[in-house]
């Protein structure tokens, strides 16, 4: 049975129906918790009724920092139908994204001022329970070893920064482009058995732009991280970010006009090609409210809903 563990400035807890019970620890990161499962569990089995409100509680990302924080590329097959890649050969790729754009799940995501179009990605996160080291073989049935528990993420990312510069890392490491939580819900074999059954859903200013199960990933989570074994040892607390459903503001411009571009000089391409975006009123804008969930109500899993307002430039300009 999943367990919602949530963290503020005062320690750990466990959430059950909106109230939250101390976690009696004194770990400081998410290894150091997840080493003290015995205490996660005394609490999620004895609820406090009369605790904290969740509501009334400001949260911390679960996932504490430094940690590796991976991302898989182009991992749902709507997303790769938008990016313009054929799902059944688009190859499986990894990046890297800055620990220190880690924040919490009501945090404000800050736009620098120099990022004209922002996007958003909700993705599951598995969160590391047990060190993978390089070479480590996982078959289906061992992923509960190690994967302790799934958060809900979003992607923020610097198109303009992205595409220019091909430059993954900066485009999606600035500070506050990687809301974590609200909770890390601890899993079983069970629930991972049925991991294509989570519905992500992510919507802006209340209208839904995103929404998926993960039954539509291409690089399934076991794949995945006996793809990251081959080269990257991963510990406790790192997190994996499973790639995006389709519904992103970014979308490709077809078959036809990336021909055409692929004509132009570089940087006549671009400026072309960001002119029409700035076209597309779905990009991220000051004051726009991002909100994202990861459930499957039918096994009683809710990883909780983080909502971010975005903070920054309100203009899009064609570079």
């Amino acid at each position: 049975m999943s367990v919602n563990v949530a963290r503020t400035d005062d320690g750990w807890w466990v959430e059950n129906e909106g109230r939250l019970t101390p976690i009696r620890t004194r770990a400081g990161t998410t290894a150091e918790l997840l080493a003290d499962r015995s205490e996660v569990d005394e609490a999620a089995n004895a609820p406090d009724p009369e605790g904290p409100r969740l509501k009334d509680v400001e949260l911390r990302s679960p996932v504490t920092v430094p940690a590796r924080v991976i991302a898989q590329m182009v991992n749902y097959r709507s997303h790769a139908h938008d990016s313009g890649f054929d799902p059944d050969t688009v190859p499986p790729a990894f990046f890297r994204k800055s620990s220190g754009s880690v924040c919490g799940p009501t945090a404000d995501i800050r736009c620098p001022e120099h990022v004209h179009f922002l996007d958003y990605e909700v993705e599951l996160g598995l969160v590391i329970g047990r060190r993978m080291e390089v070479g480590t073989s996982i078959d289906e049935g061992e992923l509960a070893e190690f994967v302790a528990g799934l958060v809900v993420t979003n992607d923020v990312s610097a198109r303009d920064i992205q595409l220019t510069r091909t430059q993954f890392y900066e485009s999606k490491s600035y500070p506050t482009f990687t809301p974590v939580g609200p909770f890390l819900t601890l899993v079983d074999d069970a629930d991972l058995a049925a991991l294509e059954k989570l519905r992500l859903t992510l919507s802006v200013n209340g209208e839904v732009r995103q929404d998926s199960t993960a039954a539509d990933m291409i690089v399934k989570p076991v794949r995945a991280l006996n793809l990251l074994a081959r080269f990257q040892a991963l510990d406790v607390g790192d997190l994996v970010l499973t790639g995006t459903p389709g519904g992103t503001a970014l979308k490709s411009p077809g078959a036809v006009a990336e021909k055409i571009g692929a004509l132009l000089p570089t940087a006549v391409k671009w400026r072309t090609f960001f002119r029409n975006q700035a076209r597309n009123p779905r990009y991220l804008k000051d004051g726009d409210v991002v909100a994202a969930t990861i459930t499957d109500p039918a096994r009683g899993i809710d990883l909780g809903q983080q909502t971010n307002i975005v903070r920054g430039p309100a203009r899009r300009a064609a570079l």
